[in-house]
């Protein structure tokens, strides 16, 4: 069922795509913002509460929904995955901004390509040239295939139904929604959230950047990871770029991913410099590892039957 309900979100989604920021990030930013301004007053022990009902109950809802919904008909917990996993997860949230940079650059149209850049990660592009331009958008699109496909997929199949792509997303949001590192006061409402992502996302990271190796170059995706990564400002995040990176043979520098500096003063990858023809290579790269992630679900669902 798993398997066959994300197949039918790819298909889904590129015959009617989802305006995600409008439909799912602007309303659950809302959801998280009602939440902390109930319970923020600074204590650790508030932000776990908060979290509970920002994130585990909802989770909880959507595992008691589809639980319900199987008892009554298998075909209506299929429909609930399928709905879920349309709203949390998909190539598309990212792809439309990527391949509009990337043609833009093809065409040398520099001013619409950093017009598109800046509307995607939300911050100025002016001045960038073709390369730093390139190298952004590689280093966001292997950030957001992590966050919006590979992360929402593996906790999908490991909790029930539909609860775990529930789960991430909202976790995800929910801690990017209550950080607060530039505030003058020390604020410990945020550090569960954070602490909770980082233990949820342990594992999809490392499986997102094990696909990148064993899909590209695994030996320099190997080396990248294990010498770049731990360098980074982001150390959780700089697995998966310095893995990527690695895996396609490039170099992307000191990485920019999602408005935040993920590596302070250290290069990521080995080869070459960004630049548009790189662009297609990630794309690839990324395609390659959805491949490989499906064909493993394939195979424990083969697994499953013959047991």
């Amino acid at each position: 069922m798993s398997l066959l309900s994300l197949i039918a979100v790819f298909l889904i989604e590129q015959l009617q795509p989802l305006n995600y920021r409008r439909v799912v990030e602007g309303p659950l930013q809302a959801w998280a913002d009602f939440i902390e301004s109930r319970f923020d007053a600074g204590e650790y022990g508030q932000g776990v509460i908060a979290w509970c009902l920002a994130v585990l109950m909802p989770a909880i809802v959507v595992a008691l929904a589809y639980g319900f919904l199987y008892s009554l008909n298998p075909l209506l917990a299929w429909l609930l995955n399928v709905g879920v996993l349309y709203l949390t997860m998909g190539f598309r949230q990212f792809s439309h901004h990527y391949s509009g940079i990337q043609l833009a650059l093809q065409l040398g149209d520099l001013p619409r390509a950093r017009q598109l850049l800046s509307q995607w990660l939300e911050r100025p592009a002016e001045g960038m040239g073709s390369q730093e331009i390139a190298r952004q958008s590689i280093l966001a699109a292997m950030a957001a295939s992590h966050r919006h496909v590979f992360g929402v997929i593996l906790c999908f199949v490991l909790l029930p139904g539909p609860s775990g792509a529930a789960l991430y997303r909202l976790a995800q949001i929910v801690q990017a929604r209550w950080k607060h590192e530039n505030t003058a006061v020390e604020n410990n409402f945020s550090t569960f959230s954070r602490q909770v992502f980082g233990i949820i996302d342990w594992l999809p990271l490392r499986a997102t950047a094990s696909a990148f190796a064993i899909v590209g170059d695994f030996e320099d995706a190997v080396y990248c990871w294990r010498t770049q990564a731990a360098q980074s400002r982001d150390r959780d995040l700089g697995i998966v770029l310095a893995s990527g990176a690695g895996a396609l043979g490039v170099q992307l520098g000191t990485p920019v991913a999602e408005g935040v500096e993920v590596a302070g003063g250290v290069e990521l990858g080995l080869g070459d410099p960004a630049d548009a023809d790189f662009m297609q290579s990630a794309v690839g790269l990324v395609w390659r590892a959805t491949v490989l992630w499906m064909l493993l679900l394939f195979l424990l669902g083969l697994a499953s039957l013959a047991g």
